[in-house]
């Protein structure tokens, strides 16, 4: 296959690795190698947590895995047969060196034309939802999930793998902490769920001022929060339909597809974080929605217009302008870029291909055929530029 070329250097907003067992146990404090373990259930390895036998990951060890880009008929609606995920992904394959090793992936991007790639590790889709009864025990396994990045691949290795290292606001203090921690060691971008703030009182807003100090750090350092996809409390939506069944995204159900839960943690996150006055008090901070989708950013911008028309005594500027300026989308594959394009504007769309996993896409620069109908300009936004900016911390 002749490797694609574009005039400009690649910029992937969405890659993974695929986490071995250790990256979490590694450096986890001995108090709580009970509390987080890999156990044998009927001849498979599950993960529990707090001693709850979890089926949210359906392989936690990821010893074999769908093959990149294998789901995305499912994804993007072209299943006329009605074949369940996992006839459409095939047999299953030994995970490559390049989806688990630092050194490996460089010569994978290499040789696919990928200059610079954000980084995010599986795992971390299970911690803050699994864990949010216990903060200590929450932020212990964050820490050690951080420490094995930077061990292991670098957060900002080469000026080109630019892992993210994984958040919680749960307690702010131990959040500032660890973010001044994972700045001295270099981190560009911080993953965080999109979701409420878990508290042992009830849910908090992260627009909370409670919460300005972790703001404040975020913005003097010129680094941004990426928000991707994850476990959150809007998965037991699913519950209520499904007769209290633990959701799990690669056994979906018709209903549970309509439930949208992916596209209402972030929609809802981002309402928060604009109506709640970060921006107003840290106009500098800077948010990628990750893997998210993006049907719900014309819907959202419908209902800011809306509320503001309602209540502008609120807001100290229109809250469209907040999000068109603050915020940074990457679409699914199966998205209309023009139509992002056309809500956002090319300066705040990026590319991301979600690769290895099956439902993005084989080989990155095929986002490009994705994207028919984007002038050259635009693409070279959307998949270099953009996404290089706020890695630099350029504020515009």
């Amino acid at each position: 296959m002749t490797k694609r070329e574009l005039p400009f250097p690649v910029y992937d907003a969405d890659h993974h690795f695929y986490d071995p067992d250790d990256s979490i146990t590694r450096h986890l404090p001995d108090k709580y190698k009970e509390d987080f373990q890999f156990i044998e259930v009927n001849g498979r390895r599950r993960l529990a947590i707090g001693g709850q036998i979890s089926r949210y990951i359906p392989n936690p060890t990821f010893d074999r895995v769908a093959a990149p880009g294998s789901h995305l008929p499912y994804y993007k609606a072209e299943n006329p047969e009605g074949l369940s995920i996992r006839e459409i992904g095939g047999d299953p394959i030994v995970p490559t060196p390049s989806m688990r090793n630092r050194d490996a992936r460089m010569e994978w991007m290499d040789d696919h034309n990928v200059e610079g790639a954000l980084v995010f590790p599986n795992l971390f889709s299970v911690i803050e939802s699994r864990m949010d009864y216990d903060h200590e025990f929450l932020f212990s396994v964050a820490h050690s999930l951080n420490r094995y990045i930077d061990e292991e691949w670098g957060f900002a290795r080469d000026g080109r793998l630019f892992m993210t290292p994984v958040m919680s606001l749960a307690d702010v203090d131990m959040a500032v902490k660890e973010l001044d921690w994972l700045l001295k060691q270099g981190a560009r971008a911080i993953a965080m769920s999109p979701s409420p703030v878990p508290g042992y009182r009830g849910f908090r807003s992260p627009g909370d001022e409670e919460f300005d100090p972790f703001w404040a750090r975020i913005a003097e350092a010129g680094v941004f929060v990426a928000y991707h996809a994850s476990d959150t409390p809007y998965s037991k939506i699913a519950t209520w339909w499904t007769r209290g069944k633990e959701w799990t995204p690669f056994k979906p159900d018709p209903m549970t597809a309509c439930t949208m839960m992916i596209e209402r943690a972030i929609s809802d996150t981002i309402a928060a974080l604009i109506c709640h006055g970060v921006f107003d008090r840290h106009p500098n901070v800077r948010v990628a929605s990750i893997e998210n989708g993006a049907v719900w950013v014309g819907p959202l911008i419908d209902r800011l217009t809306h509320v503001y028309g309602q209540m502008p005594q609120y807001f100290k500027e229109h809250p469209v302008e907040t999000f068109k300026r603050n915020f940074f989308i990457t679409p699914f594959t199966e998205d209309s870029v023009p139509e992002l394009i056309s809500h956002m504007g090319a300066d705040r769309v990026m590319f991301g291909s979600d690769w290895p996993h099956p439902e993005g896409l084989a080989d990155p620069l095929d986002f490009v055929d994705e994207a028919e109908g984007v002038s050259m300009a635009d693409l070279e936004k959307v998949m270099s530029s953009n996404l290089k900016g706020l890695l630099e911390g350029v504020r515009d």
